[in-house]
């Protein structure tokens, strides 16, 4: 089956991303410009949900609704209240503050897991030593509500994150253009911490240059995962996969745009894929024949 992306908003001349669907609209940031975007497609309008995000990148709900966010330039996370501010929260590991929340996963115990790349930060103004998937823990009894751990070690450029449907396996993208790119797949031991990783994915060079790997994910009823990822300069160009939670390749879907940044499922029987670019693009797909699995709404 090949699927149809209907352009439905944008594209807005720069990064797109974090799409994640509030049981009637598709939510997803506006980097540059720092903002939340509302897609409400029973009107087919699309409007100003937030400003002043402070370059917020991934979006995610957690099972009671609240909305949180992974502020870049603010580097941290923020929760978004309905009144229309926000919070931020614990940011400091171990006395040093944290690099720059990419992407979150929020599993059904309310921890909020994200993935915490340096590149952007200027060397002289890095706390910490290391980019690495750490993860904010509900304490009452914590300064600011939470405890704040690393989750992960020899990480370089962590990106997408995605928990398993049954919560015990915590998927990684690598996305390190001078190393590393692929899929991991990290068993989350009972006491709570992650076991050594398995790579499902790996991507290389060809002949034109350095694949660009994946980036965001959100996964199908069925447990898959459908990545966004590939651009024009090398490799198949951009393209969303669909992986087996084996790490099996079971469809490629070229996107008409160069990219494809995250996607998420909505609509009322979350049957409808929605994509992000680079360049602003909200795209719309229809027919995947799939149906997404998200924390929130139930």
């Amino acid at each position: 089956m090949n699927w149809e992306f209907e352009l439905v908003a944008g594209p807005y001349g720069g990064t797109s991303e974090g799409p994640a669907w509030d049981g009637q609209a598709m939510l997803f940031t506006d980097i540059p410009n720092s903002r939340i975007m509302r897609y409400d497609p029973e009107s087919g309008e699309c409007s100003e949900y937030r400003t002043g995000t402070r370059g917020t990148n991934g979006l995610m709900f957690d099972a009671e609704g609240s909305l949180y966010g992974c502020s870049g330039e603010g580097r941290c996370i923020l929760r978004f209240y309905p009144d229309g501010t926000s919070a931020a929260l614990p940011h400091h590991l171990n006395g040093s503050r944290h690099n720059t929340p990419n992407d979150l996963a929020i599993d059904r115990k309310g921890r909020i897991w994200f993935t915490d790349p340096n590149g952007r930060i200027p060397i002289e103004q890095r706390e910490l030593d290391h980019s690495s998937v750490l993860r904010l823990d509900p304490d009452a009894k914590a300064e600011g509500g939470w405890t704040l751990n690393r989750m992960t070690h020899g990480t370089s450029a962590p990106n997408g994150i995605l928990m398993s449907a049954d919560e015990r396996i915590l998927y990684l993208i690598q996305s390190d253009y001078q190393g590393v790119r692929d899929l991991r797949a990290y068993p989350l031991r009972d006491d709570d911490t992650l076991g050594d990783f398995s790579v499902l994915h790996v991507f290389g060079e060809d002949s034109r240059g350095v694949h660009r790997g994946l980036d965001g994910m959100c996964l199908d009823t069925e447990g898959n995962i459908i990545a966004c990822g590939g651009w024009r300069q090398a490799g198949p160009g951009p393209m969303l996969y669909v992986f087996s939670p084996s790490g099996r390749v079971l469809e490629t879907h070229p996107v008409p745009v160069d990219w494809p940044t995250n996607c998420a499922f909505g609509g009322h029987g979350l049957d409808t894929l929605y994509v992000t670019t680079h360049g602003g693009h909200l795209f719309r797909v229809s027919n995947t024949g799939r149906r997404g699995l998200v924390l929130y709404p139930p």
